[in-house]
Formats: C-alpha cells, structure tokens, sequence
C-alpha cells in the first residue's frame, strides 16, 4: 500500500436554503492515481485515478467544529491508498449559537427532543451527495467512483452528525458509518431527559472509536447532565449500549488507551477549536493514529466489499487484549 500515489481534486457545492456567503462547501477528493509522466499531467498538475483501483468507494470525512478539514488528510491519504475516494470538507456558516464557525453542518431543529429521527440534521449531506454524482459524469474522476457504496465518518461533531445521519432510509447507497471522540447524548437545551440517548439507525454496519484521555467530552457534559462531570469516554460507551441496537453484527466499539479528544487531528492547530480543554495524551501519537487508520480501513472495507479478511483484522484489533485497547465491545 506504501507505493501507491495519492492525489486530490478541489470542487465547490452549494447548500439548498443557505444565504451567501454562508451557503459554500469547498470539497478535496483524495484518490488513488497513475502517474504517467504526460505533458498534460507536467503542465496542469492534474493526475488521472489509476484505473486498475476502480470503481471507488467513497468516504465522507465530517469535521469537528473550527477544524481544518486539512488535519484529517492523514486518514483520507490512507484511505485513498487503501482504494477509496475519501472526502473531506470546510464549510464556514452561521449554525451553532449564532456563531460563524467552520461546521459539519448542523440543523438543531432536527436534533431537538421533537425534531429528531424524522429528516437528515447535517444540511451538507444532502450537497456532498448531488456534487458526488456530478463528479462521477464530468472531471478528472468521471467514472471512477462506486457511488452505489458510500461510508460516512468524523470527528467529534462531524462524528455525532455521522453516527445520527448513518440511515439508508435517507441516503440508500449508505454502507457504514465511523466516528471518534462523539457521542450521541441528548442535549438537555433541546428537551432531551437527562441521561438520554439519541437512536442510531440499526440498518448500518457502525465502527465507534474514541479516547481514553478525552477532555473536551469530559469538560462538556453540563449539556447533557446536571451534576459532576461524566468521565471520559462515558457518553462514547453509553453510546454504543444504548443508543445502538443490539446483536445486528458488524458494530464495533473501541477506545485507545492514551488517546485524546485530537489525537485524530494532525496536523493539530492550536489557535481554534477546543484543544485547551483536552486531557494530555499519553504514548506515540503517530503510533495511535495508524491504529485508527488501520481499523479504519478495514471497517470500510468490510463495509463496502464485504471483505472477511478485513473483518477479521479488525476484530483483532478491537480486541480487549491488544495492547492499545482500554475498551472494546461489539454487537
């Protein structure tokens, strides 16, 4: 896998009902290429997709809020290795307590105690996918994507926006969904009980990962319980066993020992976000990050293609007796 080149593609959509300039999403496309040395390739830059890796399945990378989709090229690099196109996307709106942020894209009417469960809350899905098919009939990588097999992943806001929109009902070439350091914890603002966890679809293979040293899960539970704080990896856990319906096969639950709430962020930039709320991580971050980059890929590749051998390294790295493991379940 170490051979194979990687490049990347930039395109733009728009997000029905938004007002400019708050309604563009800029998009990178990672993929695997075949470098052939043309002029055009010398003159433009642009480098066609190997055609020996095609179709691709697509991965969509959700990011944190105030985080350059540029710190998860790391895991899209890996993925597109691996043979997928993986996106990642910025998109600077006005969402989240009348703030302008970078977003995931949030609809907090759709999230409410109300609201949920009855229409997709991530506004961005629905461009990302309409800017997918136009890609695959016009550009450098007409043609190379399977759009017929799309895994949604992110990174704690992106994360929860993943997990809660990882439904074929809304979006039926689904086949899984990722997430680190999120949770699905109802919102006491938005009419949820204490205590309360917001469903996950059951119709989706899901590979849920987080922190053992997760501060800015642990700093923000006054939004979801009155009292001392949870711990840190409590609402990821409580997640899974009750918000995730049981014994469908092909769900993971795993926590790393040593890892933080950014330890999927690299490169990490420290001048937004929340990173001085985090705990200190513990041990070789690169080591960490090619763990989660490994389950990763063998999730979507079971995911998409059905690949045993995948599910079988990934059981074995969501096992309660690997060395980086401090918790790990399945269903």
């Amino acid at each position: 896998m170490s051979s194979v080149k990687v490049r990347a593609v930039y395109r733009a959509a728009k997000v029905a009902g938004r007002e400019a300039p708050y309604d563009n999403l800029t998009l990178k496309i990672y993929y695997p290429c075949r470098y052939g040395d043309s002029f055009e390739e010398r003159d433009t830059g642009f480098v066609p997709p190997d055609p020996s890796r095609s179709p691709l399945p697509v991965v969509v990378i959700m990011p944190g809020v105030n985080i350059s989709h540029e710190s998860y090229g790391w895991v899209a690099r890996r993925l597109a290795k691996a043979g997928f196109a993986a996106l990642t996307y910025s998109w600077v709106t006005v969402e989240i307590a009348d703030r302008i942020s970078v977003s995931p894209g949030v609809q907090i009417d759709r999230l409410t105690r109300q609201g949920y469960g009855q229409d997709p809350s991530c506004p961005a899905l629905p461009a990302i996918m309409e800017e997918l098919q136009r890609v695959q009939s016009d550009g450098l990588l007409a043609g190379h994507l399977d759009l017929d097999h799309i895994v949604l992943g992110g990174h704690s806001a992106g994360g929860s926006m993943a997990l809660l929109n990882a439904n074929k009902e809304w979006f039926p070439n689904l086949c899984g969904a990722f997430a680190y350091a999120a949770h699905t914890a109802g919102n006491l603002q938005l009419g949820w009980e204490e205590g309360s966890f917001m469903p996950i679809a059951d119709n989706l293979p899901l590979l849920m990962l987080g922190g053992s040293r997760d501060g800015v899960i642990a700093a923000s539970s006054h939004r979801y319980r009155d009292g001392e704080h949870e711990s840190a990896t409590s609402p990821i856990e409580r997640s899974f066993r009750e918000g995730v319906p049981g014994d469908g096969g092909g769900r993971h639950l795993l926590i790393v020992e040593g890892a933080n709430h950014f330890s999927f962020v690299w490169p990490q930039d420290k001048s937004t976000g929340r990173p001085y709320l985090d705990g200190k991580a513990e041990g070789s971050g690169r080591r960490v990050r090619k763990h989660l980059g490994k389950a990763i890929v063998h999730f979507c590749r079971h995911a998409c293609r059905g690949d045993a051998h995948a599910a079988a390294a990934l059981q074995r790295l969501c096992s309660p007796d690997h060395p980086l493991t401090a918790v790990a379940e399945h269903k």
